[in-house]
């Protein structure tokens, strides 16, 4: 069974949608084409690479995340030093860590470039705040004067990853304007983008993975310019696309329940790691239970022409052993 994959920026919750994707693999989905935005163009890139989730969270959980923000020499300068470096760099961390992992990851399934994903089309999102744009990698790299077919698939991940403020954001030159872009976290224009891939005769189902918070919608405390600079961005990540969710079909987006974890949180715990995919398990087998292509298409006003309905109960499940080598 084909179907497509939408995948939501997160950060390290990420952990719960490789739970909820493991058990869309188990119902037999094979993902045809796969869209994700930060955390989730992480996820959406080692899947089309030939990944299975399981695998995914084996290589998630041993990895340490705080490499990702390294102390420079610019950190040791007492008061200044993080400051300093979001001046001069536009960050206050390199990108880079994060793209040398995601690079080797992919490496050990032979892909390189999007040139070398042959089975499955990937899609990337980024924002590019100078000229306004919302890109969708590889398809907008075109307006940069870029071949798609010789770009980095981890070099586009670190560009959908880069936090505004946080991680360095990735300069290209626009082919029209001949000026110089800032292209940042592909949240700040959309954090969600289920609507990617749809289509007025859909031969199979997109499925949407994102988070669930008790806590959206409610008030954000603003004290400081960084209280003030954080809430601005959160923000932006949730507006547009709850309203979407909202008003569209939840019959397809697996939402999955987060509380306690922040975006940033690299030094989360083991026990953090498993609750998180234990509860991406637990809102997809929630959302399998009833779900149909018939109710799929029937809330988009598709009449159906062949009916599919998956109720297979899911094999026995044990917490995967985090030393098993794979």
């Amino acid at each position: 069974m084909h179907a497509d994959a939408v995948l939501e920026g997160g950060g390290v919750k990420a952990f719960g949608l490789v739970g909820a994707l493991q058990v869309a693999e188990e119902k037999g989905y094979e993902w045809r084409r796969l869209a994700g935005t930060s955390a989730g163009s992480i996820i959406a890139s080692l899947l089309a690479a030939g990944y299975r989730s399981e695998e995914l969270y084996h290589l998630m959980f041993k990895h340490d995340f705080s490499t990702f923000t390294p102390v420079l020499w610019y950190h040791r300068i007492p008061y200044l030093g993080h400051g300093l470096r979001l001046w001069v760099k536009k960050g206050i961390y390199p990108n880079r860590p994060l793209e040398k992992w995601v690079g080797e990851l992919l490496a050990k399934k032979n892909v390189y470039t999007f040139a070398d994903l042959k089975e499955r089309e990937l899609s990337i999102i980024a924002s590019d705040i100078s000229e306004g744009n919302l890109l969708v990698l590889p398809r907008d790299l075109k307006d940069y004067g870029i071949a798609a077919e010789r770009f980095p698939v981890a070099r586009a991940v670190a560009m959908s990853c880069a936090i505004p403020l946080f991680f360095d954001p990735v300069k290209l030159v626009h082919r029209s304007s001949k000026k110089v872009s800032i292209v940042v976290d592909g949240g700040v224009l959309s954090n969600f983008p289920v609507w990617l891939f749809d289509q007025e005769q859909p031969r199979w189902p997109t499925f949407g993975f994102r988070f669930l918070s008790e806590k959206a919608g409610q008030p954000r405390e603003i004290g400081g310019p960084i209280s003030l600079l954080r809430a601005m961005f959160l923000t932006m990540l949730d507006a547009h696309d709850n309203r979407y969710i909202k008003e569209q079909d939840k019959v397809r987006t697996i939402q999955v329940p987060i509380e306690g974890v922040k975006l940033t949180d690299f030094d989360i715990t083991d026990e953090k790691r498993k609750a998180l995919y234990q509860a991406g398990i637990e809102a997809a087998e929630k959302f399998f239970d009833d779900w149909t292509f018939r109710d799929y298409l029937a809330n988009r006003g598709i009449e159906p022409s062949v009916t599919c309905h998956i109720n297979s109960k899911p094999a026995e499940r044990r917490q995967p052993d985090t030393k098993v080598k794979l």
